[in-house]
């Protein structure tokens, strides 16, 4: 595992220098969208509503919008200059009894390691909280966000929880359960009865997650089968994208063809370069004014033809059709 975080537990006058580690991971299988037609990726670009425009990662400010439409646009800068953004010490803020943090509050698990060459202070402290029975609340700054936290020992490890503030967890008052009577008492007695038959000792090992071993089962076959198979093909730019992926050349000769032809006010014609225009330019005159004279001769002639011929020799008659 690599660390994300590093810090000191404050544990009144004691520091408890610690590494921070992601506890948890997802082990669904992730798929990524690919075109119907060809099985390319999907990409997505940052574009600017104002200016319409391709815009960098390292270009994007965070902006908050309040309720009245009012907006302000904070930069990295800004985040810096808050009190708790550099914070790296975990204060321990009080011991409270373990049963009364309500399952609803955990929010995110991290591991602790000691980040010392002697973690005395470490263990003393995970050995204090085994005994005594009870959660130390914390806060622990992250990402620039501050989170209250719950820590507590699990098989000699020291692990911080994440904890949601007040204001996170909703309300809720069904209408639906307003008026409802109560059960009977033989109905909770037999309710009773079946929780009974049903009750064992948690082992979480004998749970599986069903859909995902089938959905496994199904790409492994899919894969030795070759069925739906995308073979590898050369990604090309997308239209329209920014002058960092486009051949630049292309696009500087592009723009001089288009600057050509409007300068020659054609539609279809494409302007020449110009040197070989000019090259070009004495065969032209050369060609043209031959043309110009086998033009005249060959008109001259067809005069004179037309004077001694006044007409063009009718097509030979058909034969006559003979009756039907």
């Amino acid at each position: 595992m690599r660390s994300i975080w590093k810090g000191s537990i404050a544990f009144g006058l004691v520091n408890v220098p610690v590494k921070v580690y992601t506890a948890t991971e997802d082990h669904d299988i992730r798929f990524h969208q690919v075109h119907a037609k060809d099985g390319g990726r999907i990409k997505y670009d940052r574009v600017c509503t104002v200016c319409g425009q391709s815009v960098q990662y390292t270009e994007i400010d965070k902006a908050y919008e309040s309720p009245d439409g009012d907006k302000v646009v904070l930069s990295d800068e800004d985040f810096a200059k808050l009190p708790v953004a550099e914070k790296h010490e975990i204060p321990v803020l009080q011991f409270v009894p373990s049963e009364q943090i309500d399952p609803i509050l955990f929010e995110k698990s991290y591991y602790l390691e000691p980040d010392s060459s002697t973690p005395k202070a470490y263990v003393l402290l995970a050995r204090t909280l085994e005994k005594v029975e009870r959660t130390a609340l914390v806060n622990f700054t992250l990402r620039q966000k501050t989170r209250l936290a719950a820590l507590r020992v699990r098989d000699g490890i020291l692990v911080l929880q994440t904890l949601l503030w007040p204001d996170e967890v909703r309300s809720v008052d069904f209408e639906s359960l307003d008026g409802v009577a109560d059960p009977r008492p033989q109905e909770i007695k037999m309710a009773e009865t079946l929780v009974e038959a049903m009750s064992d000792d948690f082992d979480q090992e004998q749970f599986t997650d069903e859909y995902q071993i089938e959905l496994k089962r199904l790409l492994d076959e899919a894969i030795a089968s070759g069925t739906g198979k995308v073979p590898e093909q050369p990604e090309l730019a997308p239209a329209g994208m920014d002058a960092e992926v486009v051949d630049l050349v292309a696009a500087l000769q592009r723009s001089l063809e288009a600057s050509g032809r409007r300068t020659a006010g054609g539609d279809g014609a494409e302007a020449e370069p110009k040197k070989t225009a000019k090259k070009a330019a004495a065969k032209s005159a050369g060609a043209k004014t031959s043309a110009g004279k086998s033009s005249a001769s060959k008109s001259t002639a067809s005069k004179s033809a037309a004077k001694k011929t006044p007409a063009k020799k009718a097509a030979k008659k058909a034969p006559a059709r003979k009756g039907a």
